[in-house]
């Protein structure tokens, strides 16, 4: 039988579970030496005082990694190129920093010489089989220990617990829903939110204003885009987090990117999940269009079913799996020619399409025209008409739903 582990490295938030982590790693499952690491993928709050409490609460090692730019350009940058969404509706703002955190836990696993890694998940969302899945992934030979799922404990236990440690209580008032936050949007679950007859009250909102609240004037953005990566607002050249930033702001300020849905999750359960994400509402809708004026028909329609893969294996934490790897190659082959503008109007918690151009436009104003100036031979209609009509007309005949031609 193999050796409990002894040395690892936890995926640290300064909530009440991974703080309860720290003294259930060391004291219940044996753990020597534990590393608390802090991942800021954008949530906006000084991580140092986090950083604090982990060693406050009994760590060995606790660090912060400023991921943010790696999040954005490596895997938010993507999925817009991918057009992933999931359910339809869920643009998959914290699914996708789960893939992040595991890399890098895994990284300072081989760093401080760990043999596992840890995680507060409880044994009912989606986040222990994403970060499950993709340690395992990564490396397999370390060991994942979750504590959470191991014990047990109510809400108020769990604080008893670290309390026993001589760990400080959690003294802030609890928010009677949960929340995950990053750079690309904000979940809101559980609590009063469980009750589907429940509508959500504007204390639960905090990215976005309602559309009643929002600006009375609309206000327009372009958004470019080069090989499909977005790098330019209203022209002016734009690094990846400032031009998140900036549409989370604007979109945000007029009620953009509000998702309230009924979300199959990984283990079977459907769950009711809040989600905020502005900027990446607007990216998705202006990448999507953007391809729609620049890609063929045919390619278009072999795509869709290809963003859906690819949102479902981002959902079901298989980033770093063969097939989310090979739909990447799809995806990327075709980005090469998304490239050119699209105008946005936002107004009162809806964005429009207001303006298109790219370079590589199939749009042809010369061919669609009803000008005078119109290219399109329109004498070749009669024979296309012909052409794709047969299968169609020797059905018919074959099944005698018309009749057949007399012979001369």
């Amino acid at each position: 039988m193999a050796a409990s582990p002894r040395r690892v490295v936890l995926a640290y938030s300064g909530g009440v579970d991974t703080t309860a982590c720290i003294p259930y790693l060391r004291h219940e499952m044996g753990c020597e030496y534990i590393v608390a690491m802090t991942a800021d993928l954008g949530q906006g709050d000084e991580l140092e005082p986090v950083r604090e409490k982990a060693l406050k609460a009994g760590a060995d090692v606790a660090v912060v990694v400023d991921a943010k730019e790696r999040f954005v350009r490596e895997f938010g940058f993507p999925a817009v190129a991918a057009n992933a969404v999931y359910d339809g509706q869920y643009p998959l703002s914290s699914a996708l920093g789960r893939p992040l955190i595991a890399d890098l836990l895994v990284g300072l696993a081989h760093e401080y010489d760990c043999d596992a890694v840890a995680h507060g998940c409880t044994g009912k969302g989606n986040d222990q089989v994403r970060l499950d899945l993709a340690v395992a992934l990564l490396d397999p030979r370390l060991a994942i220990l979750a504590p959470a799922r191991r014990w047990g404990f109510s809400r108020a236990e769990t604080i008893a617990y670290s309390e026993n440690f001589g760990i400080a209580p959690h003294v802030s008032k609890e928010k009677p829903w949960a929340i995950d936050l990053n750079i690309l949007g904000r979940n809101v679950e559980a609590g009063l939110i469980e009750d589907l007859s429940w509508e959500p009250t504007e204390e639960v909102w905090a990215l976005t204003q309602s559309a009643e609240a929002a600006p009375a004037v609309p206000e327009y953005v372009t958004i470019g885009f080069v090989a499909g990566v977005p790098v330019s607002l209203d022209g002016e050249p734009c690094a990846p987090l400032d031009l998140v930033a900036r549409l989370n702001e604007l979109g945000g300020r007029h009620g953009v990117g509000r998702v309230d849905m009924i979300e199959n999750r990984v283990v079977g359960l459907k769950s009711r999940e809040l989600y905020e994400a502005p900027a990446l509402t607007l990216l998705l809708q202006a990448h999507r269009e953007l391809e729609n004026l620049v890609l063929p028909a045919d390619v278009l329609t072999h795509k869709a079913p290809i963003e859906q893969a690819y949102a479902k294996q981002v959902y079901d934490g298989l980033w770093f799996g063969p097939l989310r790897q090979a739909l990447d190659g799809f995806v990327g082959s075709l980005q090469q020619y998304v490239t050119g503008d699209i105008r946005l109007k936002l107004y009162k918690g809806v964005s429009t399409v207001v303006g298109r151009s790219a370079p590589k436009s199939m749009y042809r104003y010369d061919l669609v025209t009803y000008g005078p100036e119109s290219a399109f031979n329109q004498d070749s209609a009669e024979g296309f008409i012909d052409i794709f009509g047969l299968p169609s007309r020797v059905w018919a005949r074959n099944h005698g739903m018309v009749p057949e031609p007399e012979l001369a």
